[in-house]
């Protein structure tokens, strides 16, 4: 049992093991929801059966999408033609219209290091300035023949420089992400999934960005990420409040407002959103996208709960997943260490909630968090570092099953 720090060497009361497994569940309970034990070995999948395997949690909506690069096939697909406002995601889109018969090494420094920020840290300013100077909704009415869009529109005529607010589908995307791969110039294709693959865990704006494909597989992997309608996302920036959708005008051209094949009229642009899309495994084996709304007032620490949840339930042939086990967590603020120690380095912020791979325990400093105490710390592989165990949704000190560091 988790100590009370009121009576060191004491079990916890009824009243306070309510409160410490609240915010989440035991470590048993969670390998039974989500199956958290997972090997490392890049061994295949079995071949998904005739039903979708997304498990999408309750309250989500979904759109789903696992393209098999080698034969040519979806293991996964669910909703993969409905439309959601696609947040930071179109900024694939600002970044190949830059790019488009022009290669990298031809651009100036200035826009050069303006899309490394874009692919890399999901750089609000730096999308917003191309969105600016290069029509704003024009460019998604050049892209969309280019690759063949067909459900992809630019923001509503009443939203016409939330660039965030262009409507996407996970069939789409995956477009975007073949010509990436099989048809774009190889320069273009090498500078563009170069970035994607140094995407830094803390945006420009704060917000955590290694949820979905970077928290549920190794390495190699390639992402994209897009959040919309949350006040905070936790990371090195805690206190970070900046919106995804820039409230700007684009300052577009005569006939901007027209609208696309597709529109963008009756994408949902309230319920809070968070998407996770790239490519997965040697060789780029498999693109996976999966596209989210929440309810209204879900925390970033849930969203980034649930989507990862459910990306860790689909069919991706050529991944490989990490080793650990998956544990809710609880409070805000909580810091990621260098050491099992309070005064060494912090690593980042969690956001606040969220679930986290935990790979060993060891003990350290004690930690005080009244009523508990407690001096077993855990190591989170894919921080690079340890947080105190206090703050993990299970009743006792030491978690079962987790193996001493």
């Amino acid at each position: 049992m988790k100590t009370v720090n009121s009576a060191p060497g004491g079990r916890i009361t009824r009243a306070a093991r309510r409160r410490v497994v609240r915010a989440g569940v035991c470590a048993a309970a969670l390998a039974a929801l989500v199956g958290t034990t997972a090997t490392a070995a890049s061994a295949e999948a079995p071949s998904p059966p005739p039903a979708v395997q997304a498990d999408v949690p309750a309250g989500v909506t979904a759109g789903v999408a696992v393209f098999d690069r080698r034969t040519g096939t979806f293991t996964e697909q669910l909703n993969t033609a409905g439309q959601f406002r696609s947040a930071s995601v179109v900024k694939l889109l600002i970044a190949l219209d830059v790019l488009w018969n022009r290669a990298p090494d031809s651009l100036p420094a200035a826009d050069r290091s303006r899309i490394d920020s874009i692919l890399r840290g999901s750089d609000d300013t730096a999308a917003s300035t191309f969105w600016a100077n290069n029509g704003g909704g024009a460019i998604i009415d050049r892209m969309v023949p280019r690759l063949g869009l067909t459900d992809t529109a630019r923001p509503p005529s009443t939203h016409p420089g939330f660039w965030g607010y262009t409507a996407l589908s996970a069939r789409d995307t995956v477009k975007i992400y073949r010509y990436l791969l099989d048809s774009a110039p190889a320069a273009v294709r090498d500078y563009v999934l170069g970035n994607l693959r140094q995407s830094t865990r803390c945006a420009t704006d704060g917000y955590n960005q290694h949820f979905g494909i970077a928290g549920s597989f190794n390495r190699p992997w390639a992402v994209k990420q897009g959040w919309s309608g949350f006040s905070s996302g936790g990371c090195t920036s805690p206190a970070a409040t900046a919106a995804k959708e820039p409230r700007v005008d684009a300052g577009t051209p005569a006939g901007a407002h027209a609208r696309t094949p597709a529109s963008a009229d009756a994408v949902d642009l309230t319920r809070p959103a968070l998407h996770t899309t790239g490519v997965v495994g040697a060789g780029d084996r498999s693109i996976v996208v999966v596209y989210t709304l929440h309810p209204t007032g879900t925390s970033y620490g849930k969203a980034y709960t649930d989507i990862g949840r459910l990306t860790r339930s689909l069919n991706v042939p050529g991944a490989s997943r990490p080793a650990g086990t998956w544990i809710g967590t609880w409070g805000s603020g909580v810091r990621v260490r260098t050491q099992t120690t309070t005064t060494s380095g912090a690593v980042t912020t969690l956001p606040a909630g969220a679930e986290v791979l935990v790979g060993c325990q060891k003990r350290g400093q004690q930690v005080s968090a009244p009523p508990y105490v407690n001096d077993w710390w855990a190591h989170l592989p894919q921080y690079g570092g340890y947080m105190t165990s206090i703050y993990l949704s299970v009743p006792e000190n030491q978690v079962p099953g987790v193996p001493v560091c």
